[in-house]
């Protein structure tokens, strides 16, 4: 495993001399812009291994994506070799249908320490909810980017991550808008704690998430990458392009329905992705 293979996986050409808040923000952004989030695996008939020289050889040698167990494994590696101080966190995310953070941990994310101030480090949560910056470790402040405001809630050692859902202006009118405005414009997104885990504890749900048939990774085969302007999202045989900002407090988005042919060729031209096995939307 080699970092310079990696920088050129995502495309990151600077130099990175100093472990700095610049540095750990530009190996985010070319994170997220190069290497997708999806599930395509477990719909191609492929076994996911969680262990770095396998996620490595994956994303990096194969070009593949992945999902949080290893797109944010292999950043924690990466950061690590830079001389980052890094650690591994367990979130639990939020069910919408269910109104309800899950019972047990079922996502991985980091935190950076730099000079003192802690950071979120999170490049595997995928769709319009990836936060395309590190965000600053502090309740009840509003943390405004690109793709929106996010912020924390810290409730007895207890962490909520949130963001302010902006609204979307859908391109084909007869398509139904994906957040209905009842719901509120605050999108719950996951809730943790600051105590360090080990990859090793991931291993029993990497294995469950991959049989399980009731989680939303098994129910739909998802591929979804940040672009510089938006998020591409390609879920089942629908393929969504979204433009944040598109006007003040609004953004674009554009639905279109795929062919299996469409869905292969989409990956290849949208995500970068060609699969070695036949993938069964």
């Amino acid at each position: 495993m080699n970092i310079q293979e990696y920088f050129t996986r995502i495309s990151y050409k600077e130099c990175h001399k100093d472990t700095d808040l610049q540095t750990l923000i530009d190996i985010f952004q070319h994170h997220i812009q190069a290497i997708p989030f999806e599930n395509l695996s477990m719909h191609c008939g492929e076994t996911i291994e969680l262990d770095l020289q396998a996620t490595y050889n994956k994303i990096v040698k194969k070009k593949r994506g992945g999902w949080c167990l290893e797109i944010n494994h292999l950043l924690f590696w990466a950061l690590k070799e830079l001389g980052y101080e890094v650690c591994i966190l367990g979130g639990r995310s939020y069910d919408p249908a269910k109104k309800a953070y899950t019972a047990q941990i079922d996502h991985m994310l980091l935190k950076v320490v730099i000079e003192g101030t802690s950071y979120l480090v999170d490049a595997g949560f995928g769709g319009a909810y990836q936060a395309w910056q590190p965000l600053v470790l502090v309740s009840g402040k509003d943390q405004p980017q690109t793709p929106g405001i996010f912020r924390f809630m810290e409730d007895n050692g207890t962490w909520y991550f949130e963001k302010v859902k902006r609204k979307h202006y859908i391109s084909e009118q007869n398509v139904p808008p994906t957040d209905t405005p009842e719901l509120g414009n605050i999108r719950k997104i996951y809730t943790f704690t600051l105590e360090p885990l080990h990859v090793n504890d991931f291993q029993e749900l990497n294995g469950y998430l991959q049989v399980c048939p009731d989680n939303i990774l098994q129910k739909k085969s998802i591929c979804s990458l940040q672009t510089t302007e938006g998020v591409y999202a390609l879920v089942g045989w629908t393929f969504t392009e979204m433009k944040y900002r598109y006007k003040e407090d609004m953004d674009l988005v554009q639905i279109t329905t795929l062919t299996d042919e469409e869905v292969e060729k989409t990956l290849k031209d949208k995500f970068n992705i060609v699969l070695e096995n036949k993938l069964i939307p």
